[in-house]
């Protein structure tokens, strides 16, 4: 998987699509990420002490990775990734401006 933990990605698809956000965590066995303030999920928190109240919460859910496109940092646009030797090491690159990332 290409993406990382830290990267701005947009989403492609859903009900958030066209926002961008920061991968907060890459579960990478099922191909999942979890992206800072998109894909919410409204969940209901009992509450923890007698004669306390209840609330609504809401949390982020896991999305397909292949429904988010990493922002390349140098042209702002929603760009494939792609990967080349820079010098001895292998690098992340756009596929649009040829920029490493």
């Amino acid at each position: 998987m290409k993406i990382r933990k830290g990267d701005l990605v947009q989403m492609m698809v859903g009900k958030d699509a066209g926002k961008q956000a920061t991968i907060l965590r890459v579960e990478k066995t099922s191909g999942k990420v979890l992206v800072e303030g998109l894909n919410m999920l409204k969940r209901n928190k009992k509450p923890r002490a007698q004669g306390g109240k209840g609330e609504i919460i809401s949390v982020p859910r896991f999305v397909a990775a292949a429904n988010v496109m990493v922002i390349c940092p140098k042209c702002g646009k929603p760009s494939r990734m792609g990967s080349a030797l820079v010098g001895d090491k292998k690098a992340r690159m756009c596929k649009k401006c040829k920029a490493a990332i």
